[in-house]
């Protein structure tokens, strides 16, 4: 099972759709190495990857809301804050934890859903109005 990055995903901003193209990839990663049974030796990887990408990709998405005069930052941060707690929660289960098949799914869930909601919503719409200012 993979999850497929189509044009229709595309934000228009180039540095922002090759960083959601980059998720992709990575949960893509972990979702081959579960199906061979392997999903536990990546999902630290997957973390790691993540606590850098939050940092920079949000930072990237708000830093072009803001200098264009977003009418919709404050609702697309809280989203980038809800999933940043989240995520703090999964990392710190990995970090007491290790690696379960709980935290494996878990992670999954939240990322695919992340992708399919996010993505296809939220930053769609960011992406139509930057499409405007840039």
């Amino acid at each position: 099972m993979a999850v497929q990055w189509t044009p229709d995903l595309a934000v228009g901003v180039t540095l922002i759709d090759d960083q959601h193209k980059e998720l992709f990839k990575r949960i893509n990663r972990l979702l081959e190495a579960s199906s061979q049974g392997k999903g536990k030796d990546e999902i630290g990887k997957l973390i790691q990857f993540l606590s850098d990408y939050v940092v920079t990709h949000f930072a990237t998405e708000e830093k072009a809301m803001i200098q264009h005069g977003y009418g919709g930052v404050s609702a697309h941060k809280l989203e980038h804050l809800a999933f940043l707690r989240d995520f703090r929660d999964l990392a710190s289960s990995y970090e007491s934890q290790g690696a379960s098949t709980s935290l494996l799914l878990a992670v999954q869930r939240r990322v695919i859903d992340w992708l399919n909601n996010h993505i296809r919503q939220s930053d769609k719409a960011l992406g139509g109005f930057l499409k405007t200012k840039v």
